[in-house]
């Protein structure tokens, strides 16, 4: 439920904040006053398009605030989306002066796509225009699958994929040439790559014993000298430091300080000696190696080969050939045409089995709309009017399935119903539209319905009727209503009256809660204009009387 809205600089309005309990409200004014800003206010609020338009002249931004009672159904959706989920939801949004906009939901920054998220369970809202919605099929097909609890995910997924595998099917076939010889082509590289067989590595470790064999003379030669300086030529290495070591052990009792300098030549000598050994281990193993040296040379000219030939560094030819090995799987994939047929033909059968669940589920709910609409209409001096719900069949199966949805209206008994865009009417249109949003608006999960000015068109009896109707609807959900008719305003629990100011010059929009003899004023105001007279008032309290009666209790509700 709606509990508090705030404007700040929005459009006429200089600074607001209105309070709204549950039940029905209506919010009335004369023409002008700035009744329906509120309404806009709250939609951007909800994530509807914004502009630069809104901001008050000569203000930075324009700010929107509405609180509204958490649904429990939004706990869920708001941790994940990790926003508080507190009793309260807090939706905030400013639009500056160059038209940017910026969005919170309880104080943590949101995205406009989020605050729409949110707002589907909170608000529904129907507006003067309705009936213009409900002449184009896809808004009455999403109204009656709303209505029958239709879930049209799967059978648009289930379209989405029989198209897909059509398409590929078609194009498989249309470009069966280009793709043999591409396969060809693939094939062929794959061959010669084959042939070679490169292993991933084995580049690195070819080029590495290449490069040792070829310089094996100069290894074995060097390694020889290394090992005559440490161990076995003439004064080596390992003799001048056992000499050392020598000379200072004799002289080391004379002065603590040498025995650092003996322990530093005994460790050298140690090494000396290991790299002595590893030498002689070294040369016992080298020889040359004509043979295995030519089998490298021969090994690294084929992978040089193939490397200069497809442009790539030898040492990525074994990911090359599993990238082309993948390609001619999917080549081969996509020439398979009676594979291709076969997953079609699946698609095709998911999307009739989808699709004919989805036309009995329509088919089922499209009369029980139609009697509820009908019975809606009697109330709104319609009498003897009939409404109903036509399932034209499509001549080819469509993404939302096998038929579409069209309204058809007979304004009063013995006349043949006709689509409701053909209705000429303006007030009829206005009572079927109303009818039409009375019976589904006990559908959604929203706790406030929202009617801006969908009254009109109507007057007298009707009106009364009209009036009625919201607050029998308000006894369930919060219910607002932007009205110019004075028995509509007469039935509501709460009243808000707007006005225009003029505040130093400039014209302001101001709202005030409207009871006992202001709320009779506003009421006669609504009856017959600014001049009030005995005769208005008396008949306006009279109105007010009677609407405060408690509203009749729906169809199978209990008073």
């Amino acid at each position: 439920m709606l509990r508090r809205l705030s404007l700040r600089d929005f459009v006429i309005v200089g600074e607001l904040e209105v309070e709204f309990d549950g039940g029905f409200s209506v919010l009335t004014g004369e023409t002008g006053a700035g009744k329906s800003i509120l309404v806009d206010a709250l939609q951007l609020a909800l994530g509807s398009r914004a502009d630069a338009g809104v901001v008050r002249e000569g203000a930075a931004r324009a700010e929107i605030g509405a609180e509204f009672d958490r649904p429990p159904a939004l706990s869920p959706w708001l941790e994940e989306a990790g926003f508080d989920a507190g009793d309260t939801l807090l939706l905030r949004r400013t639009i500056d002066a160059q038209g940017k906009s910026r969005a919170w939901i309880n104080g943590s920054a949101a995205t406009v796509a989020q605050l729409r998220e949110a707002a589907d369970a909170l608000v529904d809202i129907h507006g003067q225009h309705a009936w213009q919605s409900l002449t184009r099929g896809a808004s009455v097909r999403a109204l009656l699958d709303a209505y029958a609890g239709i879930a049209t995910a799967p059978l648009l997924a289930a379209w989405q994929h029989w198209r897909g595998a059509r398409q590929a099917l078609d194009e498989a076939r249309g470009a069966q040439d280009g793709l043999e010889r591409e396969r060809e082509r693939l094939a062929w590289q794959i061959g010669e790559l084959d042939k070679l067989a490169p292993a991933e590595g084995e580049w690195d470790e070819l080029d590495a014993e290449h490069r040792r064999l070829s310089h094996a003379q100069a290894l074995m030669d060097g390694a020889r000298a290394a090992l005559d300086a440490v161990s076995e030529g003439d004064a080596n290495a390992g003799q001048l430091a056992g000499f050392a070591i020598d000379k200072l052990q004799d002289v080391a009792e004379y002065d603590a300080a040498l025995a650092g300098v003996i322990d530093a030549l005994q460790g050298a000598q140690a090494q000396l000696q290991d790299a002595a050994h590893t030498l002689a281990s070294y040369l016992d193993r080298a020889e040359l190696d004509p043979r295995r040296l030519q089998a490298l040379d021969e090994r690294l000219s084929a992978w040089m080969s193939l490397a200069r030939r497809y442009r790539r560094p030898p040492a990525e030819l074994p990911a090359l050939l599993a990238q082309w090995r993948g390609e001619l799987a999917a080549l081969d994939a996509a020439t398979d045409l009676a594979a291709l047929q076969g997953a079609a033909d699946a698609a095709k059968a998911a999307f009739d089995k989808q699709a004919a669940g989805v036309s009995k589920q329509r088919k089922t709910a499209a009369p029980k709309l139609a009697a509820a609409v009908t019975q809606a209409m009697q109330q709104l001096g319609m009498a003897g009017g009939r409404f109903e719900v036509a399932l034209p069949a499509q001549e080819a199966p469509q993404s939302f399935g096998l038929e579409s949805a069209e309204f058809l209206v007979a304004g009063h008994a013995g006349s043949t119903p006709r689509p409701l865009a053909k209705v000429a009417s303006g007030g009829e249109l206005s009572r079927i539209a109303l009818a039409i949003a009375v019976t589904t608006s006990r559908l959604g999960e929203a706790g406030t319905l929202i009617f801006d000015e969908v009254d009109a068109g109507v007057g007298g009896a009707v009106a009364e009727t009209v009036g009625r109707l919201m607050k029998q609807l308000g006894r369930d959900r919060q219910v607002l209503a932007v009205t110019h008719l004075p028995q509509v305003a007469a039935c509501a629990d709460h009243h808000f009256v707007v006005a225009k100011r003029t505040q130093g010059g400039r014209v302001a929009s101001e709202i005030t809660q409207a009871a006992g003899e202001t709320r009779v004023a506003e009421v006669a105001r609504m009856l017959g204009g600014e001049r009030l007279s005995g005769t208005s008032l008396a008949h306006a309290q009279e109105m007010l009387t009677v609407g405060a009666a408690p509203a009749a209790p729906r169809k199978g509700q209990k008073p």
